[in-house]
């Protein structure tokens, strides 16, 4: 954690409403240097966000009490997040209030501060940050646009949401937007990994 002010009018949306079926394990309470998954990516949010909307579904008691303590963060209960990944974004989306929001998968833990700011400077209505030629999370929107997102059917998706937008792609030198913990083996290379940069 750093002294940075927020982002002026930046807001999260975290999901993290999936089963963690394929993971073999409930994701974020999965252990990172002695802090569970669901922290680790709020670490860089809540440096530059004021507010954090964490998206959950599955286990979502378990889920509120990793965060339950924590200022500025609200837990949002997605009842549809088994008709798949679209439905949490839509359910996170609509609590925003911000000027814009980042967008980011319990999946994807570690995420740098500068990351988020990198992708605010850009004044872009979406922007996806890039790692080596890489795309990866998290994901800018800007508010003016979230009335169009929340009109797409659930059975769409925001990749093809923002492939029909045209985003700025901002390089941003983190290889942490592209750690992605699907399976247990996912899992074990991004310890190594979180343990060899600290």
């Amino acid at each position: 954690m750093t002294d940075a002010a927020p982002l002026t009018g930046a807001e999260g949306v975290i999901l993290a409403a999936g089963s963690s079926f394929r993971a073999g394990a409930f994701k974020p309470a999965l252990d990172l240097g002695g802090r569970s998954m669901i922290l680790r990516c709020l670490e860089g949010m809540l440096e530059t966000c004021s507010r954090v909307i964490i998206v959950g579904g599955f286990s979502f008691d378990r889920l509120t009490a990793l965060v339950r303590t924590l200022p500025g963060v609200e837990c949002v209960e997605n009842p549809a997040y088994q008709q798949g990944m679209f439905t949490s974004v839509k359910a996170g989306l609509s609590r925003v209030r911000g000027e814009y929001c980042f967008l980011l998968p319990v999946d994807t833990p570690c995420v740098p501060a500068r990351v988020y700011r990198s992708l605010a400077a850009c004044g872009s209505q979406v922007a996806v940050p890039v790692y080596r030629g890489g795309r990866g999370h998290p994901v800018l929107l800007r508010s003016a646009i979230i009335p169009s997102i929340l009109q797409e059917p659930d059975g769409s998706s925001l990749r093809s949401f923002i492939h029909r937008t045209g985003p700025a792609f901002v390089e941003v030198d983190a290889p942490e937007i592209l750690y992605d913990v699907d399976t247990p083996d996912d899992y074990h290379r991004i310890v190594a990994r979180f343990h060899d940069n600290r």
